[in-house]
């Protein structure tokens, strides 16, 4: 199982986020941090903005802030929001072909899998993951 790009990119603008809690982040200081596309953080965002998880401030001295306490924000519910499905295999999905389908016991044993992976992810929370402006490469100011 993998993640992807955005789910991925979604942990990160957050991460980022946290540790910069002293100031508004911009898309593009971001996107030039993580070394990615500022197009792709920017839809990223949006979600994040829609979901509750980011504040977006307009204007010329606009930016990005946390909506919530890094404590409130759940990991898993933060995958569950960025994944378009959970779909392992064929049989999780509507468009189940599979001939084996009725009687396999694959499917139970990926589900539970699954399960757990998301229970995990749901023990932690944004704060967990909280780095030093230092870690990300960036300098704080004196």
């Amino acid at each position: 199982m993998r993640l992807t790009h955005f789910s991925d990119y979604a942990l990160r603008l957050l991460m980022y986020a946290a540790a910069r809690d002293d100031r508004l982040i911009t898309i593009e200081e971001t996107a030039r941090t993580f070394q990615i596309s500022r197009s792709h953080l920017m839809k990223v965002a949006n979600l994040l903005t829609r979901a509750g998880y980011l504040k977006a401030v307009r204007g010329r001295s606009g930016g990005l802030t946390l909506a919530r306490p890094p404590v409130k924000i759940l990991l898993g519910a933060v995958v569950r929001a960025t994944e378009p499905d959970f779909a392992l295999v064929e049989c999780f999905t509507i468009e189940n072909h599979c001939v084996i389908s009725p009687t396999c016991r694959l499917r139970g044993i990926l589900q539970e899998a699954l399960e757990a992976f998301a229970a995990t992810l749901d023990r932690y929370t944004l704060d967990d993951l909280i780095l030093h402006p230092d870690d990300f490469g960036i300098r704080s100011a004196a």
